[in-house]
């Protein structure tokens, strides 16, 4: 800056966003110039609630890292894999860092994950996910899948296609999960909540 003489430099520059910077080009929202410069190399990284494979690796990197050793229960981890992560990484972080703060014997249980999370299981959001305490854990998982699909089937009025975006899971998944469940779709079709 403000000198005669060229220096020269070897740098990469890294820029990020979560905007469709060619539409924006293309509306006059976003530089030309400053696009094509920096379009060198794309690297296209979809949303968490795209790649809900994700979430348990994240999730135990997490935890991992935390200043005192805790652990995330079945339940809580499907809830957390359920949800659609508006906030994307970022979000899962910080509702992971807050949960190991309150957890309690260094357990994550649902009762410390936020209602947005925890409320997608409910069909009313003011109650709690009842189920018996003497069922099993892997009875318990399916239960609340079962429910949760149920419960998408419902507010889409039986449409499957937009009963996965809810779910936030492709097509495949769905329809072998409502036959796993014997989730009768027919009487749930036209009555759209």
């Amino acid at each position: 800056m403000g000198g005669n003489n060229t220096i020269k430099v070897d740098v990469r520059f890294i820029a990020s966003t979560n905007q469709n910077l060619e539409t924006l080009v293309q509306e006059g929202k976003f530089r030309e110039d400053l696009y094509y410069r920096l379009n060198v190399f794309t690297l296209h990284l979809p949303p968490l609630r795209e790649r809900k494979e994700d979430i348990p690796l994240l999730v135990d990197c997490f935890l991992h890292h935390l200043p005192k050793k805790v652990e995330i229960s079945s339940v809580s981890l499907q809830m957390i894999i359920a949800y659609n992560w508006p906030g994307n990484i970022r979000e899962l972080k910080n509702v992971i860092e807050s949960a190991a703060v309150i957890a309690e014997n260094g357990f994550i249980e649902p009762a410390q994950l936020p209602g947005q999370i925890t409320g997608a299981f409910n069909t009313d959001s003011n109650k709690a996910v009842s189920l018996p305490v003497n069922l099993p854990l892997d009875e318990r998982i399916n239960e609340i899948e079962k429910s949760m699909i149920i419960e998408a089937l419902r507010k889409t009025g039986g449409v499957q296609v937009r009963a996965t975006e809810l779910l936030g899971i492709n097509q495949r998944s769905l329809w072998h999960r409502i036959k796993k469940h014997k989730i009768d779709v027919k009487s749930i079709k036209g009555n759209e909540i």
